[in-house]
């Protein structure tokens, strides 16, 4: 199998990377800054892209078997802190995703022989933070928020690859939970100073899925001939932030975990504090539906393989 993947660098990417090019599949990896590591199969290519257009690499999705669209600009930022939503930031991160689309939409347009399948990524983001605490399904309507106007937009940018026969499923991924990077070593560093504690409320949801069920589930959506539109990706058991809170405090150390006012946090980081002050329960229903079996469905059984090395048998 022939796979493209955009944002292959990333979290999500390079896990994916590893699997496909592992399994034996030639995977094709566009980056600003391409560079093949010595730790990488001789089946995984790096192609330059300037992340706006199919230049100088949109002839590799000529009969390409699929293409993965991961890319984006971070929403909370790289560092330990989330980095604030400025106007100029909040620009960067949608520009970013809507060009990736239109990039592969002009790559798939050009192809004589259309890739089979195109993943596209979004977010649960998608479905707002006026949810509560019933079970968001895919046929939920989108919120109203900013993060919720960026997914609806992501979605959009390649949506004509319906009309030109590609398969499209939606990918509407939860927080990844990875000790590699991601949310999970922002979350898990306090408690292991003992210092952690609930955000907030502590009542917010939090939709997550473990790495290994993330690119799983992917992998499963290219191969399934019948995915097609949305697609939680999320854990079948969400969580409310007070029992990941809990859960951290097990595996990482028993102690009373310290709760951070939601008006500190806000002030803080401002309208970015929406990412972890907020949330939606969302489930896994077509995914269900289509038989996918998780890997880790509790948070317990994703968190202590995450740190098997700390936790007692």
């Amino acid at each position: 199998m022939r796979v493209i993947i955009t944002g292959g660098t990333g979290l999500i990417g390079s896990a994916l990377v590893k699997s496909l090019a592992n399994d034996g599949h030639h995977v094709h990896i566009l980056s600003r800054n391409p560079r093949q590591t010595e730790a990488l199969p001789a089946t995984v290519h790096f192609h330059k892209w300037d992340t706006k257009t199919a230049d100088g690499w949109g002839e590799v999705a000529d009969g390409a078997d699929a293409i993965v669209n991961l890319a984006g600009e971070s929403v909370s930022g790289e560092g330990f802190f989330p980095s604030k939503w400025s106007w100029k930031r909040k620009k960067t991160i949608l520009d970013s995703r809507v060009q990736a689309g239109e990039a592969i939409m002009q790559a798939i347009k050009s192809a004589s022989k259309k890739p089979k399948v195109l993943i596209q990524s979004s977010a649960v983001g998608y479905y707002g933070t006026k949810t509560g605490d019933q079970d968001v399904t895919e046929d939920f309507p989108a919120g109203d928020d900013y993060l919720s106007d960026v997914c609806k937009q992501w979605e959009a940018s390649t949506a004509e690859a319906d009309k030109l026969g590609v398969r499209r499923p939606i990918i509407r991924t939860g927080v990844v939970l990875s000790d590699e990077g991601g949310a999970l070593p922002r979350m898990a560093l306090p408690f292991k100073m003992k210092g952690g504690g609930t955000l907030g409320s502590g009542k917010q949801q939090l939709p997550w899925i473990h790495l290994d069920d993330e690119v799983s589930a992917i992998r499963f959506l290219i191969n399934n001939e019948n995915a097609n539109g949305v697609f939680n990706l999320s854990a079948p058991n969400p969580v409310t932030n007070k029992e990941m809170a809990q859960e951290l405090s097990k595996v990482l150390g028993n102690f009373v975990p310290i709760p951070v006012p939601a008006f500190a946090f806000k002030m803080m980081f401002g309208e970015v504090s929406t990412i972890v002050l907020d949330g939606q329960r969302a489930v896994p229903s077509r995914l269900a539906e289509l038989g996918y079996s998780f890997k880790y469905p509790t948070i317990s059984e994703a968190l202590r393989a995450i740190y098997t090395a700390v936790v007692k048998a």
